[in-house]
């Protein structure tokens, strides 16, 4: 699969700019573009989406595992022209708790064997700019840096300034993007405000950086870069792979008729007999993995979108609820307004698993608005961010988790829950009080999950449902 990481010496640099501009610039020249983010984010790749028509997908090492790394890339690429990674944050910059830039975009880019090309703001410099690139380039002689593209670019002396100077360093300069108000994206509290919202503006933003890269990159170069990629050994992930976790009872009860001990795949069956598992979604809730739902699939549900803000019932044949994350706080007078359905989420009798925006949407308020009243609690919004990577230990059983078992999963969030869970937490970790509601048919916390790394917790799930 031919492929380039599109990364930056810092956060700010304009990665989404150049990742999701490249992204349309070769989809509207008739390529099938994988689109890819490094690290947990959920935004950006709905950006991504919106630019490749595809869905946007991230790798990331600490949710999931290194191994899984290169088979959830190939999974994702099946049968594209061409894969984009866009990076996070600095390339050398991941997980502090398991430091030696662990989950960092060059982490990434050693594990896909992929070219990098780096993208630098060269808005308050001129020929130190080269001596950052050099930097970069023999810091991690694993990492193979092709090419730069110069961002926030003054003049057209300015442009030849740092050219000649980079040019120097033996890499090519293969973009130039000057100052342009007109490609900025608006953010909030959390980052850009996801494109979900904002649709149609966000194609009209997605078409001007295709437009932007198509006239100031140097495709054909970025393109040879692209296709230098060696091969990667490794098969494509498989959502339907059994679990490495021994099943309870419920999850043995989807499972086909196997000898003890087997490894067989989930059983697929059709029509009635696929629990429906309804999954929030709309402009309140676009925080999602799309493995995610792969497995619940592949574990025999039936998955279905709905949209709280605008539907008044859940999809007809409901077994369970799974609510993501999101903007609620945003749409708190709305969600409180569609009564029908808060009514009906508080009565389901079968398993819910939130996070963080389904966390919100579970209590009895949030800022003051009636939600759906799961939750003995009340939630608001807080001055203070919540960011980080968690290595969380069950503390009750779940529908997805069993006590004292280890997930790996980040928390993104400015907003806080009260009065805590009391004698039913679901997670600890380091630092922290115990966090998030537990019990036999639901979880709901502020954790976020990649179920590619824990893939039993779909056939939990879907157990739980049956």
């Amino acid at each position: 699969m031919p492929r380039l990481v599109v990364a930056a010496p810092a956060s700010g640099s304009g990665k989404t700019t150049v990742a999701t501009g490249l992204m349309a610039a070769l989809t509207a020249d008739g390529l099938t573009v994988s689109p890819h983010k490094v690290g947990p984010d959920y935004i950006d790749p709905g950006y991504h989406t919106l630019a490749a028509g595809r869905p946007g997908r991230n790798l990331d090492p600490w949710l999931t595992s290194e191994d899984l790394i290169a088979p959830l890339f190939l999974h994702g690429a099946r049968g594209a022209d061409v894969a984009v990674v866009e990076g996070v944050m600095g390339l050398f910059d991941g997980a502090e708790a398991a430091g030696g830039g662990f989950a960092s975009t060059a982490h990434v880019a050693r594990l896909l064997e992929a070219p990098v090309v780096l993208v630098v703001d060269a808005s308050s410099a001129g020929r130190s700019i080269a001596a950052l690139v050099h930097g970069f380039v023999t810091y991690d002689s694993t990492v193979r840096i092709g090419g730069v593209i110069l961002n926030r670019v003054g003049s057209e002396r300015h442009e030849r300034i740092c050219r000649a100077a980079i040019e120097e360093t033996g890499l090519p300069v293969l973009g130039v993007l000057r100052r342009d108000a007109d490609v900025a994206t608006p953010s909030r509290h959390l980052g850009l405000i996801p494109a979900a919202e904002r649709r149609a503006e966000a194609v009209r933003t997605v078409e001007r950086l295709g437009a932007l890269v198509e006239e100031s990159c140097d495709l054909r170069g970025l393109l040879a870069l692209v296709h230098g990629a060696p091969p990667i050994d490794a098969r494509p992930w498989d959502p339907a792979a059994p679990a490495d976790r021994p099943e309870g009872p419920a999850e043995a009860a989807v499972r086909l008729g196997e000898p003890e001990g087997a490894a067989r795949p989930l059983e697929r069956t059709a029509g009635p007999a696929r629990p429906v598992v309804a999954v929030a979604g709309g402009p309140a809730f676009t925080f999602g993995y799309a493995e995610n739902d792969e497995l619940l699939s592949a574990a025999g549900a039936e998955v279905v979108p709905f949209d709280p803000l605008r539907d008044e019932a859940l999809p007809e044949g409901t077994r369970g609820v799974v609510i993501g994350g999101g903007f609620p706080e945003m749409y708190a007078a709305e969600l409180a307004a569609n009564e029908p359905l808060r009514r009906q989420v508080a009565a389901i009798d079968g398993p819910i698993y939130a996070e963080c925006a389904g966390l919100l949407y579970l209590a009895r308020t949030l800022d003051g608005a009636p939600m759906c009243g799961v939750l003995d609690a009340e939630a608001r919004m807080t001055g203070r961010l919540t960011l980080g990577y968690r290595e969380a230990v069950a503390l009750r059983d779940s529908p997805v988790a069993r006590t004292g078992e280890r997930f790996r999963g980040h928390e993104f969030h400015r907003t806080a829950v009260s009065p805590g869970p009391g004698a039913e937490p679901a997670w600890r970790w380091a630092g922290a009080d115990p966090e998030g509601f537990a019990g036999r048919l639901r979880l709901a916390s502020y954790l976020h999950l990649h179920w590619a790394g824990s893939p039993e917790m779909a056939s939990r799930f879907v157990g739980a449902c049956r």
